[in-house]
């Protein structure tokens, strides 16, 4: 049961810690959002810059950056910050690699697909790879990814159903609030999820902020959840948190067999499938 405090925030933060570990979490990754729409509309920016734009501190702003630097999403500068290359590549450049971990995990996840079944597909190019393997099956897909669209909108075989949102070019991706109202109104028995990296602690991480919210909406539309990852997502890299190991059912990845990070998921209780 929720509680007011009269006793002022230090005493709510000593109490609710999650509470206030969640709230610091949001607004940190809206400063993120909007330090990285700086440095892609204005190239490179400098600290105090974006300190007057966020209204913080400077040194909130070093703290932030030197996270995203880690990351990937952006790279320090003298002074301030620019875009990093791995901020945001292009999907043909991800598509590009690691072929056979992707394809080797796609036909393991095509496994888990039954005739009749309603799945949801997130982006990312090993969710591809299994709608790839989805031709001539009765199945319905709902997916986010235009890239899925377009391999199955020629099946007949297959429904396709396509969730409405603002289009990521750069990504060929869904997104938004319109993508994240349609996910309330669907269920599926089984959500394909990708992943940027994963931590050691099992936590499920997503290099593009505006990309979570989607994720986890897919997350509360299904019955079971399904990770895809491969070799080089153990660690991967990643800004925000998507979920933890409890939230996932089915790993299906290319790791080794004494992979500390795998020994996470089937603790929690995830069946672990090596493609």
């Amino acid at each position: 049961m929720r509680r007011n405090c009269r006793f002022g925030c230090a005493y709510r933060a000593w109490l609710c810690p999650k509470l206030t570990d969640t709230v610091s979490g949001v607004l940190a990754q809206r400063r993120y959002d909007r330090i990285l729409a700086a440095v892609r509309a204005d190239g490179p920016v400098e600290v105090r810059a974006l300190a007057d734009l966020l209204d913080v501190s400077e040194a909130t702003i070093r703290r932030d950056l030197n996270r995203m630097q880690r990351s990937g999403l952006i790279k320090r500068v003298r002074g301030g910050a620019a875009l990093g290359t791995a901020s945001e590549p292009p999907y043909a450049q991800v598509a590009s690699r690691d072929h056979v971990d992707k394809d080797a995990i796609a036909m393991a996840a095509a496994g888990l697909v039954h005739d009749g079944d309603v799945v949801l597909l997130d982006i990312g190019t090993t969710v591809h790879g299994l709608a790839t393997r989805l031709h001539g099956r009765s199945v319905t897909v709902v997916t986010s990814s235009l890239a899925v669209y377009d391999e199955l909108a020629a099946d007949d075989a297959v429904e396709l159903i396509l969730l409405g949102g603002a289009v990521r070019r750069n990504y060929r991706s869904l997104v938004g609030f319109l993508t994240e109202h349609a996910l309330r109104e669907i269920h599926a028995e089984r959500l394909f999820l990708g992943t940027s990296g994963i931590r050691p602690d099992g936590t499920v991480l997503d290099t593009t902020t505006v990309e979570v919210p989607v994720k986890q909406a897919m997350l509360r539309a299904v019955d079971e959840v399904v990770l895809l990852a491969d070799p080089g997502k153990f660690p991967g890299s990643g800004l925000a948190r998507v979920c933890g190991p409890e939230d996932v059912d089915v790993l299906v990845c290319r790791a080794p067999d004494d992979d500390p990070t795998v020994a996470v998921f089937d603790d929690a209780g995830c069946r672990v499938v090596r493609a």
